[in-house]
């Protein structure tokens, strides 16, 4: 079932750089407490999430900030060590944080996971944008195909707020 707004986030660990490397953090680590836009791309550096989709979070970074926004995040089932560069490529760090989920775990337990083998990607996490408050969905934009980034978009979430 796919999550709802008002629904809770289901407990999950996601993977991300550190200054010691690779380090874990859960659901709770992330929102607890914390008014957090969590938004997913099916892989970094892919066409639509690396030239539409994060470059508007970064450029609306101080934007959502002003509307209350404690942090930014993009997860995407790509690997740590992907997010990292892709982070970094993207200029978004100090702006945007990235939480790996590899497996797509959590994509699967909020029902958002999309299975791309016939394209040779494997199994990825649809485009989405959420806005959640202390660790529970207060609006979520679901892209309807994976090459747009319209509704699920910085600036469709910043006008929500």
């Amino acid at each position: 079932m796919t999550i709802q707004i008002g629904d809770r986030l289901p407990d999950a660990t996601f993977r991300l750089m550190t200054s010691d490397g690779p380090g874990a953090r859960t659901t709770a680590d992330i929102f607890a407490g914390k008014t957090v836009i969590l938004f997913a791309v099916p892989g970094a550096f892919t066409p639509t999430c690396h030239k539409n989709h994060m470059p508007g979070f970064v450029a609306n970074a101080e934007a959502f900030k002003a509307k209350g926004v404690d942090a930014i995040y993009a997860t995407s089932t790509n690997d740590v060590f992907v997010l990292d560069a892709w982070q970094k490529a993207s200029g978004a760090v100090d702006k945007v944080g990235v939480l790996a989920d590899g497996s797509a775990d959590f994509a699967k337990a909020i029902g958002l996971d999309n299975d791309m083998s016939a394209f040779g990607m494997g199994m990825r996490s649809k485009r989405y944008a959420m806005l959640v408050k202390d660790g529970v969905v207060v609006q979520l934009n679901i892209e309807d195909a994976p090459g747009k980034a319209d509704v699920s978009g910085a600036e469709a979430l910043l006008k929500q707020l």
